[in-house]
């Protein structure tokens, strides 16, 4: 009973002070919904890019090229790239020699350029992908319309090539492009096939590229010889770290790598870049989370701050209770009471809007075209509403003794 009389209370000094209750809400509020929106957001992010990274394949292993004495996940190896490092010794050749592993059932090679490419009145830059024909014996592209180049083509430098749904509508309009011409650089290229429309992976628009034979892009466009990757198929997944090692051992052997540090190369299984990424999007949510924190922890002080006044304002109340029966410890629970009231409401409240947020959040990427999940997990909610009450607990524990501790006398006096 003496619990339900200090909730009573409790309630009753909040209305009388509800526009300072409300402010003080507010700050668990932004705390809560920050927590609740990246809970969601981080594992709606999850789902985009582990999704973009197993539509290449969960069953595949790649090979791509490594600034030497660089770790393959590190900044320096990073900057290198991104100044223009140029790694020359991955081959078509180690493609052709991979697949001879057992346990490798296909494999091809990659180079990715770029050319001002003109077709009717429109002309522009253009991402181009050179790629070898077991392409589509690992991917899952098809083509729409036409057919894809073969291997004949590929090593006869032919000028064809295939492109995607977003090229053929900007170059031909809702005309067929099949059999019809494209410059590319200085070169006429004859459109062979149109793929079926895909959307972004890894934030790369698929439909806007152009594939060529690996040779003729290396060769006509680039005027190289080597390739940005080599990416193959597993056949027994359980095999697939083993396989990497070997696919390693294989690649020293043909680069002369007598030192790993040496490495101009790194081999990936997808499970180990789903891994990476899951590392890395998990730092990342912790970060979040962490700048969340500190939002409750402020509100938490603000609650502090105002239960301090709220115990000096009712010093004669206080006094006057004590007075007529109520012990220290009905004090205590009238005002840890409020505490927990204003942080629960605010968990509350918060709560509602952080689910709110991240519907918001799921419809405006699923507009932009990203596989965005909408995804907000009862256990966040409980930890959500556990730590408002928590912050209540712990910020409004010490005001709330302070206020049980006043002797009635001279709380009764300090009115006066």
């Amino acid at each position: 009973m003496q619990y339900f009389n200090s909730l009573k209370i409790a309630y009753r000094a909040l209305k009388v002070h509800r526009l300072r209750s409300i402010l003080t809400i507010l700050g668990i509020v932004i705390g809560i919904t920050s927590v609740i929106m990246v809970f969601s957001a981080g594992e709606g992010l999850k789902k985009v890019v582990l999704g973009q990274v197993d539509a290449w394949g969960s069953d595949t292993i790649e090979v791509e090229i490594k600034v030497p004495s660089t770790s393959h996940t590190s900044s320096e190896n990073a900057s290198n790239m991104a100044m223009g490092v140029t790694i020359t010794t991955l081959k078509h050749e180690d493609a052709l020699a991979i697949k001879q592993h057992p346990n490798i059932s296909d494999a091809y090679s990659a180079v990715i350029g770029q050319a001002i490419v003109t077709g009717g009145n429109v002309s522009e830059i253009t991402q181009l992908w050179g790629l070898s024909v077991d392409y589509l014996k690992i991917d899952t592209w098809r083509v729409a319309s036409g057919r894809f180049y073969t291997d004949e083509e590929d090593r006869g430098l032919a000028r064809v090539a295939v492109i995607g749904s977003k090229v053929r509508e900007e170059f031909f309009g809702d005309a067929d492009a099949v059999g019809k011409y494209l410059k590319v650089g200085k070169y006429n290229f004859k459109v062979i096939g149109v793929m079926e429309e895909r959307g972004a992976i890894m934030y790369m628009n698929m439909d806007e590229l152009i594939l060529v034979p690996l040779q003729s892009l290396q060769k006509l466009i680039m005027g190289i010889d080597h390739v940005a990757f080599i990416m193959a198929k597993i056949k027994d997944m359980t095999l697939a770290e083993a396989t990497a090692e070997d696919l390693t051992l294989m690649m020293r052997d043909r680069h002369n790598i007598s030192d790993p540090v040496k490495d101009d190369f790194v081999v990936i299984t997808m499970a180990e870049a789903m891994e990476m990424l899951n590392t890395i999007l998990g730092a990342v949510t912790l970060l979040l989370l962490a700048i969340a924190g500190v939002s409750l922890i402020v509100g938490g002080v603000g609650i502090m701050n105002i239960m301090f006044v709220s115990v000096t304002e009712r010093t004669y109340e206080i006094g006057l209770r004590k007075a007529v029966g109520a012990n220290s410890r009905n004090i205590l629970i009238q005002f840890l009471w409020e505490a927990i009231a204003l942080t629960f409401i605010g968990g509350v409240i918060g709560i509602i809007l952080g689910v709110l947020f991240s519907y918001l959040i799921f419809l405006v990427a699923s507009r932009q075209g990203l596989t965005w999940a909408f995804i907000v997990k009862p256990w966040s909610l409980l930890i959500a509403a556990g730590v408002s009450v928590l912050i209540g607990l712990i910020f409004g524990l010490y005001p709330a003794q302070k206020a049980a501790k006043k002797d009635p006398i001279e709380a009764l006096r300090f009115e006066h």
